[in-house]
């Protein structure tokens, strides 16, 4: 029987993540503001910022970490709506 990784990044794409951050931070702005990172902060797009990620192993880092923390503030809404 195969196992299952615990690991939440296991499978999932760049561009999924960066598409999924954009759109809970309402855009680039917002998420630039999370991380001050150009590509974010001036004239970004998903293509450009995916550019800049994969050649750039700390700010992957960074946006990583970031859904991270974001899908953990997610379960902690849906938690809040099951009890209230």
């Amino acid at each position: 029987m195969e196992q299952q990784s615990k690991d939440p990044l296991h499978g999932k794409r760049l561009d999924a993540i960066l598409e999924e951050l954009v759109e809970y931070y309402q855009g680039f702005e917002r998420l630039g503001e999370q991380i001050n990172i150009k590509c974010f902060t001036d004239n970004p797009s998903i293509n450009s910022s995916l550019k800049f990620l994969r050649k750039t192993p700390w700010a992957r880092t960074k946006v990583e970490n970031l859904y991270l923390f974001v899908l953990r503030q997610k379960k902690r809404e849906e938690g809040k709506k099951n009890k209230g």
